[in-house]
């Protein structure tokens, strides 16, 4: 790579690391607003004017939190990644955040390694730290958040999005706030929400899929064996997307459109020592990853958006 096409790249990734913070910012705004004004009404607004930001000094301090702590946790992540390949002598890019939509303000992030893994603890090592650093800060994130958090009064409402719960999540808000009183809803601080988004980053990346970090921590573990557990993961995303939440659906026809054009076929790349053993350490901390995707991994992100939830919707319009 010439050092012009260096100092691109670059700037590429410090303007994506900026729309991200800005996006990200701008997505706090509605879990401030929805923590602010916690008993009039239940979950978040998507949008919050910019009116209302003026006006109510409280939004944006809730809303640096929030971006503040989420933004740690993907650099966090990134880092564990970036900072492996540098260990190993394998070249990557520094990261490229991806700005998102507007209640989670983010994509997440990824590295392009550019050169490759030879051997199966470098594949384990690298496809491993990142989701080991993001749950590792994600995790005082949230229980920070939660014992910020409260309990308010459940007013239904047509226009509120409503959440799903990883099995983390539902452990710590038992642990720092009890059991939910009647008529109650939790009103999750910012600081929260940027934990419970980590945890999904989080989960998204141990996907053992392709290139993914998951990917690259089933080939590690399994070989050649791992495309078929590639295979078997698209299956039950689409699955999930008909019953659970359309993303899903999305996603499966996305990486199998990715797969197919790099013509790997989920195959991951070989390495020199395919079939030797991982070893004991490493394959102690397959399974503490496998823990970490279960306490993570929520199938409904946002509740009713199902393929069949859309289609009874239809039906019921006639």
């Amino acid at each position: 790579m010439s050092e012009a096409t260096s100092e691109q790249k670059t700037w590429l990734n410090g303007l994506l690391f900026v729309l991200t913070v800005l996006t990200v910012c701008y997505a706090g705004l509605s879990w401030s607003a929805s923590f602010i004004q916690a008993g009039d009404t239940a979950g978040a607004d998507l949008l919050v004017s910019p009116g209302r930001v003026l006006h109510d000094p409280r939004l944006f301090p809730l809303s640096a939190l929030y971006a503040a702590f989420l933004m740690t946790i993907l650099v966090g992540h990134e880092l564990g990644h970036y900072l492996t390949c540098r260990r190993y002598g394998v070249r990557a890019t520094l990261p490229f955040f991806m700005p998102g939509p507007p209640f989670l303000g983010t994509f997440g992030a990824f590295i392009r390694i550019k050169s490759p893994m030879s051997f199966k603890r470098q594949v384990f090592d690298i496809g491993a730290n990142g989701p080991l650093a993001g749950f590792a800060l994600a995790l005082p994130t949230l229980a920070v958040g939660m014992s910020l958090s409260k309990w308010a009064p459940f007013v239904p409402s047509e226009n509120v999005l409503f959440f799903g719960e990883p099995l983390l999540f539902k452990l710590l808000s038992r642990l720092f706030l009890g059991p939910i009183p009647q008529g109650s809803e939790l009103i999750l601080h910012p600081i929260g929400w940027a934990g419970w988004v980590g945890l999904l980053m989080t989960a998204l990346n141990l996907l053992p899929i392709g290139q993914l970090d998951g990917g690259h921590i089933a080939y590690a573990l399994l070989g050649r064996r791992a495309r078929r557990l590639s295979v078997l993961m698209v299956g039950l995303l689409a699955v999930m997307g008909v019953l659970f939440h359309m993303t899903w659906l999305f996603l499966a026809v996305l990486i199998l459109v990715l797969e197919f054009r790099s013509k790997m076929g989920f195959r991951h790349p070989p390495v020199l020592d395919e079939g030797a053993p991982l070893g004991r350490k490493r394959t102690v901390l397959a399974f503490v990853i496998v823990a970490i995707f279960v306490l993570s991994f929520v199938p409904d992100p946002v509740r009713g958006v199902g393929l069949l939830d859309l289609l009874k919707g239809h039906a019921g319009g006639f």
